[in-house]
């Protein structure tokens, strides 16, 4: 793996992410894939769906303007361990978050997770940088694995 190939697969990566959490995902989606039940986890099980078919789509094109060729189990293996991470942080207080700020209250930083209101700026609560935070650090795990190997 060359440095230059894992950063081409991450840009991927965290472009298609921008794009699947933010323009494919489906308002009922994201108002109800935290919700308990059998329809909270069919709301999130459809987001990570399309957001792994967005990435899909972004590899794929990426792959083929740079006339590069990923090793498609190489890309099954971080493509599943991306959408397993993005499933458990986005099951909301079922999933991995309210673990997180534990983690932070641990760390003495524990108001972070309650920062914002989320009615100024939505995007701007801290449990929203502690999600897109987790989204991105698996990202780069899934980068390496896929960008990873010999040369195919």
């Amino acid at each position: 793996m060359t440095l230059g190939r894992l950063g081409g697969v991450y840009a991927l990566l965290h472009a298609s992410h921008m794009v699947g959490d933010h323009w494919v995902q489906t308002n009922p989606e994201a108002q109800r894939k935290g919700d308990e039940g059998p329809e909270g986890r069919k709301a999130c099980a459809m987001h990570v769906a399309t957001l792994t078919a967005t990435q899909v789509v972004f590899l794929a094109a990426g792959a083929l303007a740079a006339g590069e060729r990923l090793n498609p189990r190489r890309v099954v293996i971080g493509l599943a361990v991306n959408a397993v991470s993005h499933y458990a942080a986005d099951r909301r207080g079922y999933g991995v978050l309210p673990k997180l700020a534990d983690m932070l209250a641990w760390t003495g930083k524990d108001q972070f997770y309650e920062l914002g209101d989320g009615k100024a700026a939505p995007c701007g609560t801290g449990a929203y940088a502690l999600d897109q935070s987790w989204h991105v650090g698996f990202l780069a795990v899934a980068a390496a694995i896929i960008g990873g190997g010999r040369r195919d």
